[in-house]
């Protein structure tokens, strides 16, 4: 098969209303999982979290603990059912930057460049989301 048919291949599947259907509705799962998960691994071990934060010298570890709780569990649910999708994936997006630059600073240790790059990744997902929406399976779609 020539490069040019793989290439009309694939956008014959992706043009397909089904895929464009589903996919988005994919995505937004697999980008709130990060979060979902996060928030909950930070619920289950509070002082730790707020140890950590302390640990890096950001102000109001408690205050900055909760927010992370709420950014986590409600932007990460918002994200998954397409609720302000937009708005949303801007303030995840804007999250991980913020997360990435300050507690994973340390580029040189390998365990830090990597979520840095991971929290970078992120929010280059969330840009996609932002720039596309929700699609067809959300509120927001549902609400048009």
């Amino acid at each position: 098969m020539s490069h040019i048919a793989t290439v009309r291949q694939t956008e014959d599947l992706t043009s397909s209303a089904t895929v464009q259907a589903v996919l988005p509705v994919i995505g937004r799962i697999l980008i709130s999982l990060i979060f979902l998960l996060s928030g909950f691994s930070k619920l289950t071990a509070p002082a730790m979290t707020i140890g950590y934060i302390e640990s890096v010298g950001l102000p109001f570890p408690t205050l900055a603990y909760g927010a992370a709780l709420a950014v986590e569990f409600i932007g990460g649910a918002a994200l998954v059912l397409g609720y302000q999708t937009r708005l949303v994936a801007a303030s995840l997006a804007v999250f991980s930057v913020a997360t990435a630059v300050s507690f994973h600073n340390d580029l040189a240790d390998l365990n830090q460049f990597v979520h840095f790059f991971k929290n970078i990744a992120m929010a280059g997902g969330l840009l996609h989301v932002i720039v596309f929406g929700g699609g067809k399976f959300s509120i927001d779609g549902w609400r048009r």
